[in-house]
């Protein structure tokens, strides 16, 4: 599908609708500041094509069969990459889409925040039961003053806010102005993001008890990460997992008025360095020389931990039914180990122990969230990964 409008049609204000999504979702640069993580490095290989996936029936979720191409196409999506063992086995490419070029990949930016505070809790930088405040104390007077760090790892602050995406003048579109995705308003200063988060209040009730999905939890984690270490976001990330995970593509992070990484959704990299990622979570925390770059106990606890009755209570418990969170990764709960990171438009990494495959896909959907497109995404994505275990 070919692009039918004009680069000049695309502006901060419309950035993030349809169709204008097909070009700017692969060039983030173009209309928010950014700091790189990587310039493109070692070349990648050739394509192996569509691979299994040419002949890939799957079952629909209203009946019927749909082909495994034909659920890429219907559901926008702009890059599907199936890898094994670190290597790409499948790869199909939407026609307006550029795999070179690094995709907003959205709320998976909270998994790659939270490999990071794994990393810094494993340097001894970064202590997940210290409260919020110890890194960060301009949250002193806010919602996040009595929170812990894992409560940010792992959504159970009680916060007065809601994560309505299409906000044209709430404190959502507050929010997206101070992480400077959407244009000022000049009825209100600017400010930014510390002291949008500074001023969130709770809802009253306690935190560690539920969870609740709000992207500004792991924004702060973000700047909790940036303080601990002493290093900017892009430079950790950068430094301690892009380049020893062995990503080949170029990547970089939305930033705000003052430099600080919109790390909740602003992660922007190859579809390809993306299951990279994956890849690396799926060994335990080592790249493919065996170097250890993510602590293996981070990762054990990551699988093997998370407050199922905090799952059950929170307002995510229909997306996994035996799902739970932690730091910043869904456990998909289909006795597999499965386990996924997801942001909103259709981004989506997906794996699969059993399999040994990770399935990454970057998308441009029309609506930011969807709860029917995402069950079905769920079961195709199961599906696929399902099918791989025979190969």
């Amino acid at each position: 599908m070919s692009i039918s409008f004009s680069r000049a049609d695309v502006t901060l204000e419309n950035w993030r609708l349809h169709p204008f999504s097909r070009f700017s979702f692969q060039n983030v640069s173009e209309f928010v500041p950014t700091a790189t993580i990587v310039e493109p490095g070692e070349p990648e290989p050739a394509s192996p094509g569509i691979g299994a996936l040419a002949e890939m029936t799957l079952s629909d979720t209203g009946g019927g069969e749909i082909s495994a191409i034909g659920h890429l196409e219907r559901s926008y999506g702009d890059h599907f990459v199936v890898m094994r063992d670190g290597e790409i086995i499948a790869e199909w490419v939407a026609g307006h889409a550029d795999p070179r070029k690094p995709h907003v990949v959205f709320s998976i930016s909270k998994s790659v925040t939270g490999l990071l505070a794994g990393i810094a809790a494993g340097e001894g930088k970064l202590d997940p039961e210290a409260k919020v405040p110890t890194y960060v104390p301009s949250m002193a007077g806010s919602a996040y003053a009595n929170a812990r760090v894992r409560d940010l790892l792992d959504m159970t602050v009680d916060l007065d806010f809601d994560e309505a995406y299409l906000d044209a003048g709430g404190a959502f579109d507050r929010y997206r102005r101070a992480m400077l995705w959407n244009p000022e308003r000049g009825d209100s200063p600017p400010e930014t993001m510390e002291q949008f988060l500074a001023t969130l209040a709770t809802r009253g009730g306690g935190h560690g008890e539920r969870f609740y999905y709000a992207s500004p939890d792991t924004d702060l984690l973000g700047i909790v990460v940036e303080r601990a270490t002493g290093t900017r976001y892009h430079a950790y990330l950068a430094e301690k997992l892009w380049r020893p995970m062995g990503a080949r593509g170029a990547a970089y992070v939305t930033v705000e008025r003052v430099g600080s990484a919109r790390a909740a959704g602003g992660v922007c990299v190859t579809t390809r360095d993306l299951a990279r990622m994956g890849q690396l979570v799926l060994d335990g925390g080592r790249n493919r020389s065996g170097e250890k770059v993510v602590p293996v106990e981070w990762l054990r606890d990551l699988h093997a931990n998370g407050d199922r009755q905090a799952w059950i209570d929170g307002n995510f418990a229909d997306m996994f039914a035996n799902g739970r969170y932690r730091s910043c990764w869904y456990d998909v709960g289909d006795g597999r180990g499965s386990f996924c990171g997801v942001g909103i438009h259709g981004q989506w990494l997906w794996a699969d122990p059993q399999s040994r495959v990770v399935l990454a896909k970057t998308s441009s959907r029309p609506d930011p969230s969807d709860d029917a497109a995402t069950a079905v995404e769920i079961s195709m994505l199961g599906q696929i990964a399902r099918a791989y275990q025979a190969r």
